[in-house]
Protein backbone atom coordinates (compact mmCIF):
# COMPACT_ATOMS: atom_id res chain seq x y z
CA UNK A 1 0.00 0.00 0.00
CA UNK A 2 1.33 3.47 -0.74
CA UNK A 3 1.22 6.71 1.36
CA UNK A 4 -1.84 8.15 -0.99
CA UNK A 5 -3.55 4.91 -0.83
CA UNK A 6 -2.85 5.01 3.10
CA UNK A 7 -4.07 8.93 2.74
CA UNK A 8 -7.09 7.98 0.48
CA UNK A 9 -8.05 4.96 3.14
CA UNK A 10 -8.59 7.62 5.76
CA UNK A 11 -10.04 9.64 3.99
CA UNK A 12 -12.83 7.52 2.87
CA UNK A 13 -16.34 8.30 3.68
CA UNK A 14 -16.56 11.43 3.72
CA UNK A 15 -16.81 13.53 0.38
CA UNK A 16 -15.37 16.71 1.36
CA UNK A 17 -12.16 14.91 3.17
CA UNK A 18 -12.09 13.08 -0.07
CA UNK A 19 -11.67 15.83 -2.48
CA UNK A 20 -9.11 17.42 -0.67
CA UNK A 21 -7.06 14.60 -0.06
CA UNK A 22 -7.34 14.22 -3.93
CA UNK A 23 -6.32 17.45 -4.36
CA UNK A 24 -2.89 17.24 -2.73
CA UNK A 25 -2.31 13.68 -3.89
CA UNK A 26 -2.66 14.95 -7.41
CA UNK A 27 -1.84 18.52 -7.82
CA UNK A 28 1.86 20.25 -7.97
CA UNK A 29 2.82 16.34 -8.49
CA UNK A 30 1.33 15.67 -4.95
CA UNK A 31 4.17 17.54 -2.95
CA UNK A 32 1.80 18.75 -0.75
CA UNK A 33 0.48 15.29 0.26
CA UNK A 34 3.94 13.98 0.91
CA UNK A 35 5.36 13.02 4.47
CA UNK A 36 7.10 15.92 5.77
CA UNK A 37 4.46 18.99 4.89
CA UNK A 38 3.62 19.80 8.41
CA UNK A 39 -0.11 18.82 7.73
CA UNK A 40 0.74 15.59 6.66
CA UNK A 41 1.02 13.04 9.35
CA UNK A 42 2.53 9.29 9.48
CA UNK A 43 2.13 6.72 11.77
CA UNK A 44 5.74 4.50 11.94
CA UNK A 45 4.22 1.75 14.27
CA UNK A 46 2.34 -1.13 12.77
CA UNK A 47 -1.23 -0.79 12.32
CA UNK A 48 -4.31 -2.88 12.78
CA UNK A 49 -7.29 -3.25 10.67
CA UNK A 50 -8.96 0.22 10.81
CA UNK A 51 -6.54 1.57 11.64
CA UNK A 52 -5.37 4.65 9.86
CA UNK A 53 -1.71 5.10 9.21
CA UNK A 54 -1.62 8.67 7.12
CA UNK A 55 -3.70 11.57 7.70
CA UNK A 56 -3.79 14.99 7.01
CA UNK A 57 -4.80 18.05 9.37
CA UNK A 58 -6.24 20.57 6.91
CA UNK A 59 -7.08 23.04 9.78
CA UNK A 60 -3.18 23.98 10.17
CA UNK A 61 -2.67 24.35 6.32
CA UNK A 62 -3.69 28.00 6.61
CA UNK A 63 -0.88 28.87 8.84
CA UNK A 64 2.22 26.89 7.39
CA UNK A 65 1.50 28.25 3.58
CA UNK A 66 2.51 31.63 4.08
CA UNK A 67 5.95 30.67 2.86
CA UNK A 68 4.76 29.37 -0.48
CA UNK A 69 3.99 30.70 -3.92
CA UNK A 70 1.02 32.47 -4.54
CA UNK A 71 -0.40 29.55 -6.73
CA UNK A 72 0.50 26.67 -4.28
CA UNK A 73 -1.13 28.75 -1.00
CA UNK A 74 -4.03 29.39 -2.97
CA UNK A 75 -4.31 25.56 -4.30
CA UNK A 76 -4.05 24.95 -0.45
CA UNK A 77 -6.09 27.15 1.30
CA UNK A 78 -9.09 25.52 -1.37
CA UNK A 79 -8.07 22.12 -0.23
CA UNK A 80 -8.12 23.27 3.45
CA UNK A 81 -11.65 25.46 2.89
CA UNK A 82 -13.31 21.89 1.11
CA UNK A 83 -11.95 19.99 4.52
CA UNK A 84 -12.16 22.12 7.33
CA UNK A 85 -14.10 25.37 8.25
CA UNK A 86 -11.08 27.21 6.68
CA UNK A 87 -13.40 30.83 5.43
CA UNK A 88 -11.43 31.51 2.03
CA UNK A 89 -12.41 34.16 -1.15
CA UNK A 90 -13.10 31.63 -4.29
CA UNK A 91 -12.59 34.40 -6.54
CA UNK A 92 -9.20 35.30 -5.32
CA UNK A 93 -8.34 31.47 -5.24
CA UNK A 94 -9.10 30.07 -8.26
CA UNK A 95 -8.14 33.37 -10.41
CA UNK A 96 -4.82 32.73 -9.35
CA UNK A 97 -4.46 28.82 -10.33
CA UNK A 98 -3.51 27.75 -14.04
CA UNK A 99 -5.17 25.61 -15.60
CA UNK A 100 -3.81 21.98 -14.62
CA UNK A 101 -4.58 22.53 -10.88
CA UNK A 102 -8.16 24.41 -11.60
CA UNK A 103 -9.02 21.33 -13.71
CA UNK A 104 -7.75 19.60 -10.35
CA UNK A 105 -10.34 22.15 -8.21
CA UNK A 106 -13.29 21.96 -10.48
CA UNK A 107 -13.26 18.26 -9.98
CA UNK A 108 -12.89 18.51 -6.13
CA UNK A 109 -15.84 20.58 -6.20
CA UNK A 110 -17.74 17.88 -8.25
CA UNK A 111 -16.65 15.28 -5.77
CA UNK A 112 -17.25 17.07 -2.38
CA UNK A 113 -20.80 18.06 -3.95
CA UNK A 114 -21.57 14.28 -4.15
CA UNK A 115 -22.02 14.54 -8.14
CA UNK A 116 -20.87 11.06 -8.49
CA UNK A 117 -23.77 9.87 -6.33
CA UNK A 118 -26.27 11.55 -7.98
CA UNK A 119 -29.18 9.28 -8.84
CA UNK A 120 -30.62 9.32 -12.33
CA UNK A 121 -34.54 10.61 -11.68
CA UNK A 122 -36.33 11.51 -14.56
CA UNK A 123 -39.99 13.63 -14.37
CA UNK A 124 -42.00 12.22 -17.08
CA UNK A 125 -44.57 15.23 -18.70
CA UNK A 126 -47.01 13.78 -16.48
CA UNK A 127 -44.81 15.32 -13.42
CA UNK A 128 -44.67 11.39 -12.63
CA UNK A 129 -40.44 10.06 -11.74
CA UNK A 130 -39.25 6.62 -12.29
CA UNK A 131 -35.03 6.19 -12.13
CA UNK A 132 -32.96 6.24 -14.75
CA UNK A 133 -29.51 4.37 -14.95
CA UNK A 134 -29.12 4.58 -11.39
CA UNK A 135 -26.27 6.90 -10.51
CA UNK A 136 -25.23 9.50 -13.07
CA UNK A 137 -21.17 10.56 -13.59
CA UNK A 138 -19.52 13.00 -11.69
CA UNK A 139 -20.84 16.43 -13.39
CA UNK A 140 -16.56 16.90 -13.19
CA UNK A 141 -14.64 13.70 -13.11
CA UNK A 142 -11.21 13.81 -11.98
CA UNK A 143 -8.46 13.91 -15.01
CA UNK A 144 -7.24 10.68 -15.89
CA UNK A 145 -3.67 11.65 -15.80
CA UNK A 146 -2.27 11.36 -12.19
CA UNK A 147 0.85 13.19 -11.43
CA UNK A 148 1.02 12.71 -8.28
CA UNK A 149 2.57 11.21 -4.93
CA UNK A 150 2.65 7.45 -4.56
Amino acid sequence: MTHADDLRAWARGMYTIEAATELLIRGFGGKFAAPGNPWVHTSTEPQGPGQVSAWIDFATIPEEAGVLSGGERRFLLLAASLAEDVPVSLGDLVSGLDRENLDLVLAAIAHAGGSHQHSDIRTSADGSMSLGKGYLDSLHPWPKVLRAVQ
